[in-house]
């Protein structure tokens, strides 16, 4: 082969690499939220000690009285917080 018929045929093989590395990738589906590059969410351990059920039972308790009460915001917290100083009792 001649010298121009190697050059020709090495750019011809350059090109068609070139061009499969710079191909372009398809469009996402409408609604289809963009790849993210963030790394998953940490499992959830199953070694954690479960919630004391008095505890748990007290909490929904408050829950439910300042629910009844129709409390939101500061004072739901500042309630539930008295209500469970006292054992779920009105504070």
């Amino acid at each position: 082969m001649r010298l121009s018929q190697t050059i020709t045929v090495s750019a011809i093989v350059m090109l068609l690499g070139a061009g499969a590395c710079l191909a372009q990738t398809t469009k996402p589906a409408a609604g289809t939220p963009p790849a993210t590059t963030t790394a998953p969410p940490p499992a959830t351990s199953t070694t954690t000690a479960p919630a004391d059920p008095e505890k748990t039972a007290i909490s929904k308790s408050c829950s439910a009285q300042a629910t009844a009460k129709g409390l939101h915001g500061k004072e739901r917290k500042k309630f539930r917080s008295a209500c469970k100083k006292n054992g779920g009792k009105e504070g």
